[in-house]
């Protein structure tokens, strides 16, 4: 028995024929959504110039600093495989002149994006992700149009038991006043934080409320909140956002310490996630599914004029994982009608042309081509469970005809070739 030489790399997944069936359901009920509320697609190229993330996501975020795949061209340039896709998109918006477009722009977005990263359930090194940008609009209303879209979505492809968790974490301006008090207060717990959160205080102090560690978690709780730091704007701005998400019923919590891993974020955050438990009485897990947020000065960053935007993106692996645990839109056992029996040579011509036919007029088919035994043939076409089979022998490809036979009830007729289609519409 031959050995496999090659294996996919760590980290990245094979879609099959069930995934993708999955995957379509979730593809086309996100661009049906968004297109109604006439956002526009965009795709943006796979690699891109490495300093893009660099100066937009941030050099001390994971995303750039561990997990971000680089190459270096043959003419000197660092390309990186994109990791995200709203400095990509704000990126093409100064590039192709979109300013000019009626605003604000509504773009979405769908495609492969890469980081190298632990691989655990629903998150893969290569990952597909769809999302959408609201650019140049400041009104709160744009976060709640992006969170109907999102709800919209969960709702139609079912899935249930999901919150929606927010937050406000202000301008740069409120951030550098909280940032300074977090960093006192976290000074006098130098010792009991980990080695992550050491090297966060200094470098990126907001990423170590996002901690998973236990230890760092009971420190951060009674930190500060930067809720209470937000300047008069911010507050407004915050304030209006509730005041609309209140009016649509959606559930929702606030999480003072929620935030996001890019440094490009402002005022107003979210993550809306799935809670459920693993077994009757047993833990209540979370899974994010859906990330997004206000990002008012990337594309000032990038070098435009100071832009007001707000996105949101999610991953199509953890929905897919969900649709296939829930058994939800379980595929239907495709029927197929006719299974085309071929025997020799001859009967190969004549049988491509009759494929031909029964494409023109959409009759459900499975050829016999590639197996040369009448009886192999007959027991795929039973095991299919085809209504009908087309023999062709080398006897009937000589006389024009085609051998019908009722699988069923083992009857058959012989018919020209002509009147093949004709026999099959009547029956």
């Amino acid at each position: 028995m031959s050995k496999i030489k090659f294996q996919r790399p760590k980290g990245t997944n094979d879609f099959l024929k069930e995934d993708f069936y999955f995957f379509d359901i979730i593809f086309n009920t996100f661009k049906r959504i968004v297109e109604f509320y006439n956002f526009s697609r965009i795709e943006t190229p796979i690699l891109e110039d490495a300093n893009l993330f660099l100066k937009g996501v941030g050099r001390v975020t994971d995303i750039c600093d561990k997990e971000m795949y680089c190459l270096k061209t043959k003419g000197g340039d660092i390309l990186a495989l994109r990791p995200e896709g709203t400095s990509p998109v704000c990126r093409a918006y100064l590039e192709n002149g979109l300013k000019e477009w009626p605003q604000p722009v509504r773009l979405w977005y769908f495609g492969p994006f890469f980081r190298y990263e632990r691989p655990q359930a629903g998150r893969y090194r290569q990952f597909w992700q769809g999302g959408v940008e609201i650019i140049n609009g400041e009104d709160p209303g744009l976060e709640i149009e992006i969170l109907q879209i999102f709800f919209n979505f969960l709702k139609e492809l079912k899935i249930k038991n999901t919150i929606v968790e927010i937050n406000s974490i202000g301008c740069s301006s409120c951030q550098g006043k909280y940032k300074k008090v977090l960093n006192r207060y976290l000074k006098s717990y130098e010792k009991e934080i980990c080695e992550n959160c050491k090297l966060r205080r200094k470098e990126n102090i907001l990423r170590v409320l996002d901690c998973k560690e236990e230890k760092c978690q009971s420190i951060i709780k009674n930190a500060a909140q930067i809720i209470d730091f937000l300047c008069p704007e911010c507050k407004s701005h915050f304030t209006a956002f509730l005041e609309m998400l209140d009016h649509l019923n959606y559930p929702y919590s606030f999480n003072p310490f929620l935030v996001r891993g890019l440094d490009y974020y402002t005022r107003t955050i979210f993550e809306i996630f799935e809670e459920r438990k693993e077994s009757e009485g047993g833990q209540e897990k979370k899974m994010a599914l859906i990330s997004g947020g206000r990002y008012d000065n990337l594309i000032h960053t990038l070098g435009g004029e100071k832009t007001p935007a707000v996105g949101a993106a999610f991953g199509l692996e953890r929905l897919l994982e969900i649709l296939k645990r829930e058994k939800l839109f379980l595929p239907k056992e495709e029927k197929i009608s006719v299974f085309l029996v071929l025997l020799g040579n001859v009967a190969k011509i004549k049988i491509l042309k009759l494929m031909e036919e029964l494409y023109r007029e959409k009759i459900k088919f499975f050829s016999g081509m590639g197996k040369d035994s009448l009886k192999a043939q007959l027991k795929l076409a039973d095991k299919l469970k085809v209504d009908y089979c087309l023999i062709i022998g080398q006897k009937e490809a000589l006389e024009g005809k085609v051998l019908i036979r009722k699988m069923k009830e083992g009857s058959q007729i012989l018919v020209k070739m002509e009147k093949v289609i004709e026999e099959l519409k009547k029956r």
